[in-house]
Order: structure tokens, then C-alpha cells, then sequence
């Protein structure tokens, strides 16, 4: 197919495309534990439904965790076969005040759809689709769609998954669909990507609450002792203070203060933390977060010293270092800064590896002319990805030969993982266009 037929066949898609994706985000699929699992395999089965509708053969899959889905259609004779990765469960809502509408009722205002799911990553599985759609029986390669149940949850069986369907998603191309633009109007190709290790403190110093009064300044309580010992954390400029951490330099896109205090949603006289350029800290340095603690809640909490405290860590790793090693730093960190001799234990969550992708090849230069194609001649900018995505590790030594593409269906005022979470209708349709001509322009270095 030409380009011009292409956009055309596009352009026909997206409104069968957008709604599949509401028909989607009304699924609430949260792979968490406490949420009705029922949602997530209802999830799969309307994912699979839709693998079907383009011709693929299609199982739903599991190896002791949250249901994935693979659709498989065999490569034309000499093309090369590509993976679409992305994923169909989402994350918990939070706090369901603070959504302008339904969560789970996609609702469009002002060119963006909001709902959980719009963008991160049901977004991403409608690329795959709309693209397919759009080829028709055409279709220039042989693809190999593997959408994830888990990913939120931190890809727990993800591994198994991929070694127990290795020979079935073996691929010479891979495209994650899992990741962000630069801009609106400016696409992104994510070339790093973060580590990630979550783990819990807890502090103990009483054997049982103590009237606050009677015993209340000679006894530590556990929570003033837990928060002293999350202070020793970061120094006093808000870098990381952890030993043993690995620190890296970022890259030369400038991402001017100003948006980004915008784009993050930063109050006004609050001041942004740590040195160096903002994409050294959102992209090749570590960064800390207390992603909450157990204690009392304000409204029910007695006059007394409490006993004990927890709380949970997420630590996001620089390209270059090992989950491992810095995990074992954080340990020996928190239990030699415990205050006062209070007794410290800490606990593994889960991790994920951070990685470097070299972006050079023929198939990275068929991306960059797909995107300057689809959006109107503007040059796709390489970006690092302060999250994680941590299985493009495990990609990378399972299939070495692959060219590994993250590709991004979010934008930055998506809010993915916050309330009002959206799409920008616009660039979706752009995002689209762009994996469908990724495909032909694939088809095409195979050929050569």
C-alpha cells in the first residue's frame, strides 16, 4: 500500500478504533491484589475478540499470574515477522473524588478522552489494531501481538510467560507501545529507560502503644522514627543520598523549567529538588518516593506513642546499574541510619532492570521516517523515559538480534497512574498512522 492509501485506510479506522478503546477503558482490569480479578480475564477475552477480528490466530495465556493475550499471523514469504507489545490492565483509580468524571466512563473533553486505561496503556493496543485494520489483507509482515495482563502490577509472571511462548513471539522487530511523546505535535523514540526497585521499611520501637503523656519524651515513638529515618533519604538539595547508587549524565534535549512545573502540575513556591539538568533527573539519576505509610489515621489516632510504622519505597534506578546492588545499598543504608537504635526491617516488593537501547540501524531509521511522516515532516527527538518497563531488559537477552522500538501513545498532560488520566485525540490518530507506516516501511528493509 501506498502512503496516501495508507492515511486514507487510517483515517476510515479510527472511529471503529475509538470505540473498541472506550469499549476497553470501561473494563476496570486492575491485576492489583483486593480488586476482582473477574475484570482483568474479562479484559483479555474482549483484547482476544479483538485479535480475532484482524485475522490472527489467538490464545490467552498464563503462567501463575494475570491473563496475557498472543495473536500471531504467519509473515508474506521473505518479510520479517514484528512483536506489538502493550498491555490491558491498568492501575487503581486512588482517590475517586478527584476525577471530573467516572474513571471507567471514558468522556471526551476538549480533544483528550479521559479514563483510566485511555492512555496507558489501552491506547497503545488500539495502535496495533487501528494499524492491522488498516492493512487489511494486506498486511506487508508477519506480526505477533502480545498485550500483557500484569504490567501495572510489576510483571510478575511476565518472564515465564516469554520463555514457555519463546519459538511463538520470536520476532526480528519489536515495538513497545508503552511509552511518551515529546510533545504534542512532537514524537518521541525512547532510547533509556530507569530501573525501578519498591520495598517496605518498618520501624518498631515500642512493644504495644503507650499513653503519650505518661512516657511521651524519653520514648521514641515509631512514626517521629520512621520519618527522621526516610529524611536521611536525600540531602539537604533533594538529590538521593543512598551510597552506592548509580548516578548518570542526561541527554542534550533541553526541557525548559517552566514546562515542565507545568506538565508535572508543581505548585506555585514549591521548588523543584535535586541538581543537575531536569532531564539528568528525570531520565539518568536516581530518584526516591515514600509511596505511603502505615499508621494511625489522623481521624482515629489516641494519644499514644506508636509502636510501629511502615512505610513503601519506590526508587527509580539510573541506566547502568544492577537491581540487586542497589537494593542491597538501600538495606545497608536504612538499617545504618536507624534513629535512636530502633529496631529496622526491610522487605523486598519487586524490581526491574533499567537498560540502553542503541537506536542505530536501518529498522530505527524506517521509525524515525514512519513518525516524520505522520507528523507532517517533524524529526522524532530520542528521549529517556524516567519510568520503567523493565521486560525491554529481558527482551534484549532473549532476542539479541531484535531491533527493540519503544514507541509512545501518551503525551505529557496524559497524568498516566493519576487521576483525569486522557488521550489527546489528535495525536492518537497520529500515533496510528505512524505504526501502520512503520510496518510498511519494515516490510520494506526486510526486502532489501
Amino acid at each position: 500500500m501506498t502512503e496516501a492509501e495508507l492515511r486514507a485506510a487510517v483515517q476510515r479506522e479510527l472511529p471503529g478504533v475509538r470505540a473498541d478503546l472506550e469499549r476497553l477503558v470501561r473494563i476496570p482490569g486492575i491485576a492489583f491484589e483486593g480488586f476482582d480479578h473477574t475484570h482483568v480475564e474479562r479484559s483479555a477475552e474482549a483484547v482476544a475478540e479483538l485479535l480475532r477480528g484482524c485475522g490472527l490466530d489467538v490464545e490467552i495465556v498464563r503462567a501463575g499470574g494475570q491473563p496475557a493475550v498472543i495473536g500471531r499471523r504467519a509473515a508474506p514469504a521473505g518479510a520479517p515477522t514484528v512483536m506489538l507489545y502493550a498491555h490491558h490492565d491498568v492501575q487503581p483509580v486512588g482517590d475517586r473524588a478527584l476525577w471530573q468524571s467516572d474513571p471507567f466512563e471514558p468522556v471526551e473533553r476538549d480533544g483528550r478522552l479521559y479514563g483510566r486505561g485511555a492512555a496507558d496503556d489501552k491506547a497503545g493496543i488500539m495502535a496495533h489494531i487501528a494499524a492491522l485494520r488498516a492493512f487489511g489483507d494486506r498486511l506487508p509482515v508477519g506480526v505477533v501481538l502480545f498485550i500483557e495482563g500484569e504490567e501495572e502490577y510489576g510483571s510478575e509472571s511476565l518472564e515465564r510467560l516469554l520463555a514457555a511462548h519463546r519459538d511463538t513471539i520470536a520476532s526480528d522487530v519489536i515495538v513497545v507501545a508503552d511509552s511518551t511523546n515529546w510533545d504534542i505535535g512532537v514524537p518521541g523514540l525512547t532510547t533509556s529507560l530507569r530501573g525501578l526497585v519498591n520495598l517496605f521499611v518498618e520501624v518498631r520501637t515500642l512493644e504495644q502503644a503507650v499513653h503519650s503523656g505518661m512516657f511521651g519524651g524519653p520514648v521514641p515513638d515509631a512514626l517521629t522514627t520512621l520519618v527522621r529515618l526516610l529524611a536521611t533519604l536525600h540531602d539537604d538539595a533533594g538529590d538521593v543520598a543512598v551510597d552506592g547508587l548509580t548516578q548518570g549524565v542526561g541527554a542534550t534535549v533541553d526541557y525548559p523549567e517552566e514546562r515542565f512545573r507545568a506538565e508535572a502540575g508543581v505548585l506555585e513556591g514549591v521548588q523543584l529538588i535535586g541538581t543537575g539538568r531536569i532531564t539528568d533527573r528525570i531520565w539518568t539519576k536516581p530518584a526516591l518516593a515514600v509511596l505511603g505509610i502505615d499508621a494511625p489515621a489522623t481521624g482515629e489516632a489516641p494519644n499514644a506513642l506508636v509502636p510501629t510504622a511502615k512505610a513503601k519505597l519506590s526508587v527509580r534506578l539510573a541506566p547502568g546499574d544492577d537491581p540487586t546492588k542497589a537494593y542491597a545499598a538501600l538495606r545497608e543504608h536504612l538499617h545504618r541510619h536507624a534513629p535512636w537504635g530502633a529496631q529496622v526491617e526491610v522487605s523486598f516488593e519487586h524490581d526491574g532492570a533499567p537498560c540502553v537501547i542503541d537506536s542505530s540501524g536501518p529498522m530505527f531509521d524506517a521509525a524515525r521516517s514512519a513518525f516524520r511522516a505522520a507528523w507532517d515532516g517533524t524529526d522524532a527527538v530520542d528521549i529517556g523515559l524516567g519510568g520503567s518497563i523493565p521486560f525491554i531488559a529481558t527482551l534484549r537477552e532473549m532476542f539479541p538480534q531484535a531491533a527493540i522500538l519503544v514507541t509512545g501513545v501518551e503525551d505529557p498532560h496524559a497524568r498516566a497512574h493519576g487521576p483525569n488520566e486522557s488521550l489527546h485525540l489528535g495525536e492518537f490518530a497520529r500515533v496510528c498512522l505512524a505504526e501502520a507506516l512503520l510496518l510498511a516501511k519494515v516490510a520494506e528493509v526486510g526486502r532489501g
